[in-house]
């Protein structure tokens, strides 16, 4: 995939993913906002070990790891490292640009500044599922494209989290209207 090697560790993967361009089936825009989670990390789903639910972020990277938040959102995520690592960078927000009215239909109406703000809200504009969990992101569906200028990345702690709250792991493109939440 240009521009990005998947095989880095997570906090390197979230900060270049900023500024790229993800779509998915057509539909998308540009990456404002990431979250990294690491195997020795308390946050992340991968640090007890793996299970049924994380297995594709010990796989190889370049994966879609997908997964249910709170019996009602997907949410995306990355894998990167090496296989059986167990990382990720989750997609926090976007900003759309690409195939808006297919995005505003699947959200049922939102303001184009809060269509993809947020895990769930992106996930659902862009039509994420559970089958594209383990789905290899250097192929169709998904189109990630390098941002055709350096993006200037903010970041600080991540969001809705109770354990490694220190971990300034959440980065995003600064000054973006469309981040889930400003950085401070």
């Amino acid at each position: 995939m240009k521009g990005i090697d998947f095989a880095q560790n997570s906090e390197q993967v979230a900060r270049r993913l900023i500024g790229m361009t993800l779509l998915l089936d057509g539909v998308g825009g540009v990456i404002v906002e990431t979250e990294a989670y690491d195997a020795q990390d308390p946050a992340s789903h991968s640090y007890s070990g793996r299970t049924p639910r994380n297995a594709v972020m010990f796989g190889p990277p370049g994966r879609a790891y997908v997964y249910l938040s709170y019996g009602m959102h997907w949410c995306l995520n990355f894998v990167c490292r090496e296989a059986g690592h167990g990382a990720g960078v989750l997609i926090r927000a976007l900003e759309p640009t690409t195939g808006i009215e297919r995005m505003i239909d699947r959200r049922r109406g939102q303001d184009l500044r809060m269509l993809c703000a947020g895990p769930g809200r992106l996930a659902q504009a862009l039509g994420v599922t559970r089958e594209l969990n383990g789905a290899r992101i250097d192929r169709l569906p998904f189109s990630l494209r390098a941002a055709s200028t350096r993006a200037r990345v903010v970041r600080g702690p991540r969001i809705g989290i109770s354990k490694a709250i220190e971990r300034r792991w959440r980065f995003g493109l600064a000054d973006s209207r469309y981040l889930s939440r400003p950085f401070r």
